[in-house]
């Protein structure tokens, strides 16, 4: 008789270590297979971690059996090595890392048969002109999926199925979907000097088979998009997969275009705005290997390719690769984790990298391929400053005279304008004029924002939202509430008094009609179809505006008083990116900073277009202060409905502390949103050497303290982005 098989199966809850439990007789099982199993009174998914032929000092007995195991794709090995990494680093549960590697196994069920339409020659007993378009669609006789004949036609589905009763039109079943295979050489652009070396340098990484990075450095508009297509090419011919990971969904839409005009086919797509059906069929078909390539958000990070050949990181630079909530982990560098955990090559690409990126560079860790050229030989627009001290636009306004001549001369040219300003709505802050009342958020340490389009204030922390009042609560003057400050609202309604014949457009990621509005807003603005665009950081990333010939930053100075460490290089990074929107397809475009800080580093560095004097000058600062990536970070952050509760478990932390010398504990303070959601926050921040493992020494810490109770919590991220 055969002993008994022991399983430790991971759930995708708050636990951090597997859960053993028996395998029945003549169920077969390999590690990452996703079961089901008992959790107390309820039956949940796992994936089997481990197998093992002791109980593994666990009476036999007292283990429950593995109740099912799912005939779906299993968690590879390296997802899973890459699960038990990510947890060991950022101290975040194993069964919550899970969770973004699990797929509910109805969501992986085969889809469902595919219903056809085709005509049978009959003649419908009364004709309506709908009956008559989708007919005459139909009158080659092919047979068509039904919504898409539905569709094409431009009728409702209730007309196809009148046809369908009255016999005119019968129903078929239609073969399974077949993906189509992308092709390598469909479409070989045409490349420069530069492109073409890095382009081979990328096709040799990837024939290497083993793991690199390669960072490819290029400023905007030089073709670095083109240039790792060529390393996709060189993969797709040795058969193996691609994972893209993009920083907005916004994006995806006008890449996957790109894509398909370079092979023939789009890749498949993978991100929030994917629904579950989809979303479970791209699932599958990595794991079968009939997906060949993959373009999507971080969560695509965790998909369970069949053969992945190689991943690339486009924006590399990019904040919203980090993900702030659940398990903070950053995309970038776990894309680094998952190419070297199986012994692929990655590409990190940007036109203005992250000081941590270009530092292992400049080590020799990473391989920088530098693009110092617009593709064409086009060249980066003039940029020029408007001093807000002296040549300010006067009170009430915020497009300085300077500024608005460029604009009118831009549309007189017949090209576009670009005003940037980062911040949505309509305005920041509203006062009282009477008593100075501001207006805050009930449950944030913040003030509402005036979104006058849509007449409510709203926090951008917690999604509160009301109406504007009447009357100021405090004094209960009437109509006395002004707003303060510009935001991109504003704005427009500011270049619809100058410029009233002008086509305006904001682009901005809290307008209504979400993520298909914007994309259908950015190709119209790529068409031409705006003369003034007004947009906020989301028109930064990555578009391509042939027709843009000014750019024109509102406020420069809005990061430069951020006493957030990294406030330098994201300012640097955010004009560098705006700024290069101009003037990609064609000479002689320009780019005005209005800012009451001419002379500051940063903006001189944008002016003189010193990319190396920013870097250097970034990079010498960071090392002196031994922040990252010379030195380590981690946040830890403590919140509690009444701050008391807050600030007591913090102390309590602290006075756990292990004395360490490579290590110092900063805190308790509040943390500068002190109060989001209704919850008090409070901050301790501990840092180290960058070679001292401050993630197991933290592990060894906190375990060493009772766990939060009530409703205390506490959240950790190691490497934080964000010091809010």
């Amino acid at each position: 008789m055969t002993a008994p098989l022991y399983a430790d199966v991971l759930i995708p809850v708050a636990v951090d270590r597997p859960y053993s439990y028996r395998v029945p007789a003549g169920m077969t099982l390999a590690p990452g297979d996703v079961v089901a199993v008992p959790l107390g009174n309820r039956t949940t998914i796992g994936a089997v971690w481990s197998l093992r032929d002791e109980p593994g000092g666990v009476s036999h007995n007292r283990l429950k059996d593995i109740a099912e195991r799912f005939d779906v794709p299993p968690v590879p090995h390296a997802v899973r090595r890459l699960c038990d990494w990510l947890a060991d680093y950022t101290l975040a549960p194993r069964g919550m890392v899970l969770r973004m590697a699990l797929r509910d196994p109805d969501d992986l069920a085969p889809p469902k048969p595919r219903v056809g339409i085709r005509v049978t020659g009959e003649t419908p007993g009364r004709m309506t002109p709908a009956r008559g378009r989708l007919l005459a669609h139909l009158a080659d006789g092919l047979a068509r999926a039904k919504g898409e004949a539905a569709r094409e036609a431009g009728v409702s589905a209730s007309v196809v199925d009148g046809l369908v009763d009255e016999g005119v039109l019968e129903a078929i079943l239609l073969p399974p979907e077949v993906l189509a295979r992308l092709e390598p050489d469909h479409a070989v652009a045409a490349l420069n000097d530069a492109q073409h070396a890095a382009a081979l340098a990328l096709c040799d990484a990837v024939a290497a088979e083993r793991f690199s990075v390669q960072l490819l450095d290029g400023v905007t508009g030089s073709g670095k998009t083109e240039v790792y297509l060529e390393g996709v090419a060189e993969a797709l011919r040795r058969g193996r997969q691609v994972l893209i990971l993009v920083p907005e969904i916004a994006l995806t839409t006008q890449f996957l275009d790109r894509f398909a005009a370079r092979f023939g086919h789009r890749p498949a797509a993978l991100h929030s705005g994917v629904g579950v059906t989809k979303r479970g069929r791209v699932w599958a078909g990595v794991a079968s290997g009939e997906v060949q390539a993959v373009v999507g958000a971080r969560s695509a990070l965790f998909l369970p390719f069949r053969d992945l050949g190689l991943v690339v990181v486009d924006e590399e630079h990019e904040g919203a690769y980090k993900q702030d909530d659940g398990v903070h982990y950053h995309a970038r560098d776990m894309a680094v984790v998952r190419a070297h955990l199986q012994s692929i090559p990655v590409v990190l690409a940007s036109a203005t990298p992250s000081v941590e990126s270009r530092v292992n560079a400049d080590r020799g860790r990473y391989r920088r391929l530098v693009l110092p050229e617009r593709f064409g030989g086009h060249a980066m627009p003039k940029i020029a400053t408007v001093d807000l001290r002296t040549a300010g636009p006067e009170r009430g306004r915020w497009i300085a005279p300077a500024l608005e001549r460029e604009i009118r001369a831009t549309r007189e040219a017949g090209e576009q304008s670009l005003l940037f300003l980062n911040r949505r709505g309509y305005a920041p802050l509203t006062l009282c004029r009477t008593c100075g009342e501001r207006i805050q958020c009930p449950n944030c340490s913040a003030w509402l924002v005036d979104h006058r389009f849509r007449r409510r204030l709203v926090c951008h922390h917690c999604g509160y939202n009301t109406a504007p009042p009447e009357q100021c609560p405090k004094c209960q003057a009437v109509d006395s509430f002004v707003a303060c400050g510009p935001g991109v609202e504003r704005l427009a309604e500011e270049c619809a008094t100058l410029f009233p014949e002008a086509r305006l457009l904001v682009l901005s990621s809290d307008m209504a009609g979400g993520v298909e509005r914007i994309r259908q807003e950015i190709e119209a603005v790529a068409r031409g179809e705006a003369d003034i665009v007004i947009g906020t950081q989301l028109v930064a990333k990555g578009h391509n505006f042939p027709n843009l010939a000014l750019v024109g930053v509102i406020d420069a100075d809005i990061g430069l008083s951020n006493a957030d460490p990294r406030a330098g290089e994201r300012t640097f990074q955010l004009l560098q990116q705006v700024v290069g929107r101009a003037g990609r397809a064609k000479d002689g475009s320009r780019a005005l900073i209005q800012t009451h800080q001419p002379q500051h580093p940063i903006i001189q560095a944008i002016v003189k277009g010193d990319r190396e004097g920013f870097y250097e000058a970034e990079i010498a600062m960071r090392e002196a202060a031994e922040l990252p990536p010379f030195g380590r970070l981690a946040a830890l952050v403590i919140s509690a409905e009444a701050l008391g509760d807050a600030q007591a478990y913090a102390r309590m932390l602290v006075r756990a502390v292990p004395p360490t010398p490579e290590v110092r504990v900063l805190g308790p303070a509040e943390a500068p949103l002190a109060l989001v959601r209704g919850r008090h926050r409070v901050r301790l921040l501990a840092r180290s050497p960058r070679a001292f493992d401050l993630s197991g020494w933290m592990r060894g810490w906190l375990s060493s303290v009772e766990a939060p109770r009530g409703n205390v919590r506490l959240e950790i991220d190691v490497d934080p982005q964000s010091f809010l």
